[in-house]
């Protein structure tokens, strides 16, 4: 095995990773294993599979063995030094979800970043804290490993500044309190690979709709972010698995006056019993609600997909115009159905869906009569920060 490196990606109750190596002829990054611990606190368990598929282990821990992500990284940990015996493990990358004003790209972790990413969690409660449990495990275990955090925040850092403020007294702005937009690792992804779908995207005006238990939209031109859905945190924007997306800050008066609430019950119900799941009230799956009969399961779609369609106008609006419709993530890349009523919303624009490209999850599912171009494209989030953990290593190397 020759050198390589890892991604880690930890969310509330899994931590999932990577591995790659750099290809000998091309010095390309390849894939070569991917694993995860699911179900942290419940019951864990441990799948590794490698590029082709195989499973390489499968076990299931106690509780006990695997309570919370410290002990899960542990486990990892201990199986990457059998993995990396007649290798090298060169760094580790990790998919941060919030760097804040300061940070707007990669950057080596020491005590130093660590702390002050940690000021960062009450901005990201459902994911920092998960993001640095294994950072921190990395920090103290292998302190000579070099690690990488890259951030989820860091692609709209170049949004004109009137696209990133509230209209909130300006102290607030200076103090952080700011639109920063989320799921940037995956439009920068895009942003990579679409030139090479069509070479007229690479300065186009591209809507990328990410469309997964997370969602958001993004606006970009010339292959630069100018507005999006997310804000703040990651709770604004579109409907979402368990979350509300955009709510009148109104209701939420009325739900500390009326209902009690402070704001622990408060982020309970925005980021855990809302969205999909609220409006259902069966699932947070798009698949689950897209296969019952139950009225309110066509509700929550129909909300999901008008909310999309909404959404796409106001970016229209930023752009100017629109060229392309990009569609990634879990339900962006393998939905037809609501691929197929975002794109009947977006007929407005000149969008024409070829409807058996858009079954077949063709790279292209417009028309090519189509004013407005629209594409399914596969993101890869984890290669993304593989090539900026490479990057920061060399660069850091070379010094």
């Amino acid at each position: 095995m020759n050198n390589c490196l890892l991604v880690i990606n930890s969310g509330s109750s899994s931590i999932k990773f990577a591995i790659y190596q750099q290809d000998a002829s091309s010095s390309q990054l390849v894939a070569d294993a991917t694993g995860q611990i699911q179900g942290i606190g419940n019951q864990p368990n441990f799948k590794v599979n490698n590029s082709h598929g195989v499973v390489l282990v499968e076990r299931t821990f106690s509780v006990d063995e695997a309570h919370d992500h410290t002990d899960a990284i542990t486990i990892i940990r201990a199986w990457l030094g059998e993995y990396f015996a007649k290798g090298t493990l060169l760094a580790v990358g990790h998919r941060v979800v919030h760097g804040g004003q300061h940070y707007s790209a990669p950057i080596l972790i020491d005590a130093k970043v660590l702390a002050e990413l940690e000021d960062l969690v009450p901005l990201a409660p459902l994911h920092q804290p998960h993001n640095l449990a294994a950072i921190r495990v990395l920090l103290e275990t292998i302190p000579s490993l070099p690690q990488v955090a890259c951030f989820d925040t860091a692609f709209h850092r170049v949004q004109p500044e009137i696209a990133q403020r509230f209209a909130l007294p300006r102290h607030y702005f200076d103090e952080g309190v700011r639109r920063y937009g989320f799921h940037g690792l995956s439009y920068e992804y895009i942003v990579s690979v679409l030139p090479t779908l069509d070479p007229a995207l690479q300065d186009a005006r591209i809507i990328v709709a990410h469309l997964g238990n997370g969602a958001s939209l993004c606006a970009i031109y010339k292959g630069r972010s100018i507005a999006t859905t997310m804000g703040l945190s990651p709770l604004d924007g579109l409907v979402m698995g368990t979350r509300c997306g955009n709510i009148d800050p109104g209701v939420l008066l009325y739900l500390m006056d009326r209902h009690n609430m402070d704001v622990h019950a408060l982020e309970e119900l925005l980021y855990h019993e809302s969205g999909l799941l609220g409006v259902s009230g069966i699932s947070n799956d798009m698949r689950t609600l897209l296969a019952s009969v139950d009225p309110h399961a066509k509700e929550a779609i129909e909300l999901f997909v008008y909310r999309v369609g909404r959404e796409i106008g106001s970016l229209v609006a930023a752009l100017g115009g629109l060229d392309a419709l990009v569609f990634t993530g879990g339900i962006g890349e393998h939905s037809a159905v609501i691929r197929a009523k975002v794109c009947h919303q977006a007929a407005w624009l000149g969008l024409e869906l070829d409807e058996p490209a858009n079954e077949t999850s063709s790279s292209r599912i417009s028309t090519l009569s189509s004013k407005v171009s629209a594409w399914v494209v596969a993101t890869d989030e984890n290669l993304m920060i593989a090539n900026h953990t490479l990057r920061q290593v060399t660069i850091d190397g070379d010094n």
